[in-house]
């Protein structure tokens, strides 16, 4: 029982008790007060019934009852032309009891009725909000996938037709520099030219990936193995960004995929990374399994994601950075929907990004 409830009974038997005392403490001759008293006796049975419902009306009634029946017998007994109507007051007494507590426990019965009907609409509100929001998300990715179809396609015929010529041109450029003194300035621009065809050629290399359809083969898939793998591939470029590592990886069951494709979705996370913090910060990077769905969380403290680009960072050819090709999150995005997940990302400007993946465990 609460406490709230053991100082209303405190209160509803001292009421009765102090009622019947002054009963029996009264003279019998003064009927002016005991009428007053028996009056008196109806605060604490219609309080009774409306602290505690149906039974605490028919208990305070059954109690005041028996306490004053004894004292209308011994009045009755000195007095014999007194009126029934004492007799009938205990009839009353109980009646009240009952109808005050019916009452009150009716009213307490549509109250946690209509809580349960609020709650109900609550949840169901809750679930039509989840179920458009998947809609929404669902379109989404849709639209994603109508512009990464048509983009594959354009890209896989474009990049087949770019690379045979710059590769003529790199050799072209190799055979220039080897004939130019290092010390002349043309040299240093046969270098500029090598370096740019390279970085044209690493471009046409991530529409070839992303054209590419997602290879068939599938296998056993460590997801902390792979992590680790990965972050121990750039821990150079952290150590030269000033960028802090930290790695916390729970229990995950192997689940199926390729691991190679969750190497690179997860490389390509990582140097976003890294580029989003050119001051130096830290980088956590940490798995945990619930529900047999697998999360990979990497989180940043780096400059931040404006709101307004927030939900465009994962279609291509959308970046911030001059040099970039805005292709790393559609490749990342990809991979994770192949394995039949979804990556999710969060970020405050000043305050740094996380992304969120999770991929179901077979």
């Amino acid at each position: 029982m609460r406490r709230q409830d053991w100082i209303r009974l405190t209160i509803l038997l001292g009421m009765i008790l102090g009622i019947t005392a002054l009963h029996y403490l009264t003279a019998t001759q003064e009927v002016f007060f005991h009428d007053i008293y028996r009056r008196l006796y109806y605060i604490p049975i219609v309080l009774g019934g409306l602290w505690f419902n149906l039974r605490g009306g028919i208990a305070a009634a059954i109690g005041i009852s028996v306490l004053y029946a004894p004292h209308v017998v011994f009045q009755w007994g000195h007095h014999p032309t007194t009126d029934v109507e004492q007799y009938l007051e205990i009839l009353l007494y109980n009646i009240i009891g009952f109808l005050t507590g019916f009452l009150s426990q009716r009213e307490l019965t549509q109250k946690l009725r209509y809580q349960r009907t609020a709650q109900h609409l609550e949840e169901s509100y809750g679930k039509l909000r989840e179920q458009a929001d998947l809609i929404l998300e669902i379109e989404e990715q849709l639209r994603r996938a109508d512009r990464l179809s048509a983009l594959g396609e354009l890209s896989a015929g474009m990049a087949h037709e770019i690379r045979n010529p710059l590769g003529s041109i790199r050799g072209t450029a190799e055979i220039l520099r080897d004939g130019i003194d290092p010390a002349d300035k043309r040299y240093e621009f046969s270098q500029i030219l090598i370096k740019e065809v390279d970085r044209l050629n690493r471009v046409v290399q991530e529409f070839l990936e992303f054209a590419r359809p997602a290879s068939p083969e599938r296998g056993v898939v460590s997801v902390n193995e792979a992590l680790r793998e990965v972050l121990t591939l750039t821990a150079q470029q952290a150590l030269k960004a000033a960028v802090e590592v930290h790695f916390e990886a729970e229990e995950i069951p192997r689940l199926a995929g390729n691991q190679e494709q969750l190497k690179q979705a997860f490389l390509n996370l990582v140097l976003n990374a890294l580029q989003a913090m050119p001051g130096g910060g830290v980088l956590s990077v940490r798995t945990h399994c619930e529900a047999k769905l697998a999360t990979i969380e990497f989180t940043d403290t780096g400059q931040g994601i404006p709101a307004e680009n927030l939900q465009r960072i994962f279609n291509p050819f959308f970046t911030t950075r001059r040099d970039g090709t805005g292709l790393g999150l559609a490749i990342t995005h990809r991979i994770i929907q192949g394995h039949g997940g979804r990556i999710q990302a969060q970020s405050r400007l000043g305050e740094g990004t996380r992304f969120l993946i999770h991929i179901p465990i077979d």
